[in-house]
C-alpha cells in the first residue's frame, strides 16, 4: 500500500530514491522519509507530501551511493515524524523500511523492552530492526533470516546495516517488491514504475524469498535458507506510459486512452470466423473450464462491481450460476467449493490483499483458480491457475477507470468463450463480438462531443447523491456513487432502481439529486417509473440514456446521451459519463484528483 525505493550503485542516490517515490505517490501516503550512506548515516522525515521531505533535506542532500526510502500510509500510529519510516535500533545502524502489518508486534516489542531495547514510534515496524539488532552477531543476512522466522504477517522489506554497507537486504511476504538489475546499480521498488528509467530487467520475489543485493551482483534465498535461482524478466511498457502526456491529470489522460486500451484488451482475442474468444492464458484449462457447473467471482472495490457485471452476463449467455464475492469477506467463509467450481479473481494491480487471500483458501480446496489482472508477474497472476491479462499498460490514478471497462470486456470475452463452449449459437457469438470490437469508436465518439463539465458545474456543491441502475447497468450505480465518494468526497450511494422505494427514497429532497443509467433496453420502462417516483418528490436527476431517446429530456432535469450497443455491453459506455462527471466535479471543487486522501492505489494489507 505505500512506497518502497532502495539503491546501491555507483551513482549518487539521492536524486534516484526521490525520483521514485514520486513516482510512487499514487500509491497514497501521509509521510516520507529517507536513509542514505555516505561518508556518515543521514536520516530524513517529514509528514505530509514529498515536498516537504524535500524542505527538511535542503541542501544537505548527501554524496551516498547507497540509501532506502518511503513513503507511508498509516496503519498503527498517527502520520507524524516519529512514526515515518525508515525506522532504527537503537544504535541507528540498522534502517528498515516496510510495507504490510506485522501482527505479532505488540508482544514482541514488550519482549523487546524487557531486554532494554528503547521504541521511538507507535509503528508495528519498529520491532523489525531491533529484533535485527537483539540477534545480530556479525552477518546482517543470517541475522534477518533468523528474524523472518520471528515475525508473522505481511511484510516487503529493505534493510541496511551500516556495519556492511555494501549490501541491501530485501524480503517479501504478502506485499510486493520487485529488484531492478542495471548497469553497476540495482534500484528496489514496491512498484516496477520507479525502476523503469534505471532499468527494465527485473526481479520479481515471491512469498517467503529473501534477497542480498549488492550494486552489480544478487543472492535470493527461499523461505528454507536454500540458495534459489532467479530468472531476469524484462518489463514490457515503458517510462512515458507513466507520463501525463499533456492531460491536467491522469484520471483524465486515463478515461481518454480507453478507446485504445480497450483495443489492447481485445486484439488478437476474437475469432469473427468461429463467434469465439482466443483466450491464451485458458488454453491448458479449456477442457476442465467445460464441465465447471459454478463460478465464483472474488475482487474488492471497482473490479468488485466489474464482477455484478459479470454475473449478468455469464448467467444469460453462458448459462452457468455465478456468485460475486467481497474478497476481504470470502476468506472468513466456508465456501461450498469442488472441482466444477471456477473461481475468478479480479484485480488490477494484482498484488489486492484481501484477493490473495482469498485464493490461497480456494486453492486449498481443489477449486479451479483464474485471474483477470493488469500488471504482468504480479503475485495473483502467478498464484492463480490460468488467467487472461488486461494489457492496458499502467493506470496510475488512484480512481480506477481503464481498468474497469477492460476487465468488463475481458469478462464478455469470457463469456462468449464459456457460452461457446455450451449453448451459445455461432450467430450470437459473433454478434457479441462485433459489437465489442465497435465499442472503442463509439467511446471515442462520445469523448469528443459531451456536456458532462456543464453539468458538474451545475451539481457540485451537492453534499449527497443518488445512483441508480437497474440489471446490466445496476453495478453501474455502485461504481458511480464510488468514483464520485473516492476523488469528491461527496456522500453518495448506488442504489438498484427498484428498491429505491423500499426505504432508501426518504432520502429525497430538492437538495438530493439522483443519477440514473437508464439506456434503452430491456427495463427502460422499469427506469422510466422510477425516476417519475424521484421528481414526485421535488428531487433533481440527471439520466444517461441511449442516443436518440429523447424521451426523458421531459422528465430528467439533465440528459447525457451515449451511443447504442447490447445491453450486455453498456456498462461499458455508460461508465464514461461517470467517471468523467466525478472527474470534473473534484476539479471544480480543487481536489487532488489523482492522489485521493486516505486512498492507495494498491491495497496490499488487510
Amino acid at each position: 500500500m505505500c512506497g518502497i525505493v532502495g539503491y546501491i550503485g555507483k551513482n549518487k542516490a539521492m536524486p534516484v530514491l526521490l525520483d521514485g517515490l514520486r513516482k510512487l505517490e499514487y500509491r497514497g501516503y501521509d509521510s516520507s522519509g529517507v536513509a542514505i550512506f555516505g561518508k556518515t548515516l543521514q536520516t530524513f522525515k517529514a509528514v505530509g507530501k514529498i515536498k516537504e521531505l524535500e524542505k527538511v533535506i535542503g541542501k544537505n542532500k548527501s554524496d551516498g551511493t547507497i540509501g532506502i526510502a518511503h513513503t507511508r500510509w498509516a496503519t498503527h500510529g498517527k502520520p507524524s515524524k516519529a512514526n515515518a519510516h525508515p525506522h532504527s535500533d537503537c544504535t541507528g545502524k540498522i534502517q528498515v523500511v516496510h510495507n504490510g502489518i506485522i501482527e505479532n508486534h505488540a508482544e514482541l516489542r514488550e519482549l523487546l523492552k524487557k531486554k532494554g531495547h528503547k521504541f521511538h514510534s507507535q509503528t508495528d515496524t519498529e520491532v523489525i530492526p531491533h529484533l535485527i539488532e537483539d540477534l545480530y552477531k556479525g552477518d546482517i543476512t543470517q541475522t534477518l533470516q533468523e528474524v523472518l522466522q520471528i515475525i508473522k504477517g505481511a511484510y516487503g522489506l529493505v534493510v541496511f546495516c551500516q556495519d556492511e554497507p555494501e549490501k541491501l537486504l530485501v524480503a517479501r511476504c504478502g506485499s510486493p517488491l520487485v529488484i531492478g538489475i542495471g548497469k553497476h546499480e540495482t534500484v528496489i521498488a514496491s512498484d516496477v514504475s520507479a525502476i523503469l528509467q534505471h532499468t527494465k530487467q527485473v526481479i520479481y520475489l515471491e512469498d517467503g524469498e529473501m534477497a542480498e543485493v549488492g550494486y552489480d551482483n544478487f543472492r535470493v534465498f527461499d523461505a528454507k535458507r536454500n540458495l534459489i535461482k532467479k530468472d531476469i524478466e524484462s518489463v514490457l511498457w515503458n517510462i512515458e506510459e507513466i507520463s501525463k502526456k499533456g492531460f491536467e491529470h491522469f484520471m483524465l489522460k486515463e478515461i481518454f486512452q480507453q478507446p485504445e486500451s480497450l483495443k489492447n484488451s481485445f486484439n488478437g482475442r476474437i475469432s469473427f470466423e468461429n463467434g469465439t474468444a482466443k483466450l491464451g492464458g485458458l488454453t491448458e484449462v479449456a477442457d476442465r473450464l467445460r464441465d465447471v457447473e459454478r463460478i465464483i467471482i472474488v475482487a474488492c472495490g471497482t473490479a468488485w462491481h466489474d464482477g455484478l457485471v459479470g454475473e449478468y452476463m455469464l448467467e444469460e449467455y453462458a448459462g452457468i450460476p455465478v456468485e460475486v464475492e467481497w474478497a476481504s469477506e470470502f476468506r472468513y467463509r466456508n465456501p461450498i467449493l469442488n472441482k466444477r467450481t471456477a473461481v475468478i479473481a479480479i484485480s488490477q494491480s494484482g498484488e489486492t490483499a484481501d484477493t490473495l487471500a482469498g485464493i490461497k483458501e480456494v486453492k486449498n480446496k481443489g477449486a479451479l483458480v483464474l485471474g483477470i489482472v493488469n500488471s504482468v508477474g504480479s503475485t495473483i497472476s502467478r498464484e492463480t491457475d490460468a488467467g487472461v491479462y488486461n494489457h492496458i499498460g499502467p493506470e496510475i490514478s488512484v480512481a480506477s477507470t481503464k481498468a474497469f471497462t477492460s476487465q468488463v470486456a475481458i469478462l464478455a470475452l469470457l463469456t462468449v468463450f464459456l457460452g461457446r463452449q455450451r449453448r451459445m449459437s455461432l450467430v450470437m457469438g459473433k454478434r457479441i463480438l462485433k459489437e465489442l470490437s465497435d465499442l472503442p469508436e463509439k467511446i471515442d465518439e462520445f469523448l469528443k462531443d459531451n456536456n458532462i463539465e456543464r453539468i458538474a458545474k451545475k451539481y457540485h456543491k451537492a453534499k449527497n447523491f443518488a445512483f441508480l441502475g437497474r440489471k446490466y447497468c445496476q453495478p453501474l450505480a455502485n461504481e458511480g456513487a464510488l468514483k464520485l465518494k473516492e476523488i469528491s468526497y461527496i456522500h453518495a450511494e448506488g442504489f438498484a432502481s427498484g428498491e429505491m422505494k423500499h426505504g432508501s427514497i426518504a432520502l429525497i429532497d430538492k437538495k438530493f439529486p439522483s443519477f440514473f443509467i437508464a439506456p434503452k433496453d430491456s427495463v427502460y420502462e422499469k427506469n422510466l417509473s422510477n425516476i417519475e417516483e424521484i421528481k414526485s418528490r421535488s428531487g433533481d436527476v440527471i439520466a444517461i440514456t441511449t442516443k436518440g431517446n429523447k424521451s426523458l429530456e421531459k422528465i430528467a432535469d439533465d440528459v447525457i446521451y451515449i451511443p447504442k450497443t447490447l445491453e450486455m455491453l453498456t456498462p461499458i459506455l455508460a461508465t464514461i459519463p461517470l467517471q468523467l462527471f466525478a472527474y470534473h466535479v473534484a476539479r471544480i471543487k480543487g481536489f487532488d484528483v489523482d492522489k485521493p486522501r486516505n486512498l492507495a492505489k494498491s491495497v496490499t494489507v488487510e
